[in-house]
């Protein structure tokens, strides 16, 4: 029987300004520098389990944009699915972040990639990284294209056993509603 993954919730968490910053946090038990995100509470809905993380770990209040896209990696032996908001920081000083969070970085995009730790969202923040930052900033001229949309590769032999990236396309609902959506029809059909 497969096992249930442990599901997760974050953001890319833009402040504005001439140069758009993007917000990394440094775990306390390993001090990597990591996108913010954690773990839904049981019931809990992943953009409000977003929301939450993200105001604990880097201490300020955000507004929440569209679905940016997952994240799947192996922890120990389980799946991880994390799913991922754009969202803008209110405010210019945010409240101390939770006791798991060593510091808060506010980095350009190209930096903030390269301080990642971890591969696979140095990877995923590249693929979402210019939509991200399109939250604070300037309207393009109609006639300037958009970022292209890049499509998850496609799934090698033993794809259960390998990290993934799914970037939604905009305006896309999350992975788990799309879940959810599909089991509510079901059930709807069956009437």
């Amino acid at each position: 029987m497969p096992r249930t993954p442990i599901m997760g919730a974050g953001g890319i968490v833009v402040r504005g300004g001439p140069r758009p910053l993007i917000a990394l946090v440094q775990r306390s038990k390993d001090d990597a520098w990591v996108l913010p995100k954690g773990k839904l509470k049981r019931k809990e809905a992943p953009i409000v389990a977003a929301e939450r993380e993200v105001v604990e770990e880097t201490g300020y209040r955000v507004e929440i944009h569209d679905y940016l896209g997952a994240i799947s990696y192996k922890v120990g032996r389980k799946l991880k699915l994390v799913e991922f908001w754009r969202m803008q920081a209110l405010g210019k000083t945010g409240r101390r972040p939770t006791d798991d969070i060593k510091a808060v970085q506010w980095l350009p995009l190209e930096a903030a990639i390269k301080q990642l730790e971890l591969p696979l969202e140095q990877l995923f923040l590249r693929n979402v990284g210019a939509r991200a930052l399109g939250v604070i900033a300037p309207v393009a001229a109609p006639s300037a294209a958009r970022p292209p949309v890049v499509a998850p590769p496609a799934p090698a032999p033993d794809a259960a056993r390998l990290p993934a990236i799914v970037v939604a396309e905009e305006g896309r609902r999350s992975f788990l509603q799309l879940l959810m959506d599909a089991f509510t029809f079901r059930r709807r059909s069956r009437a």
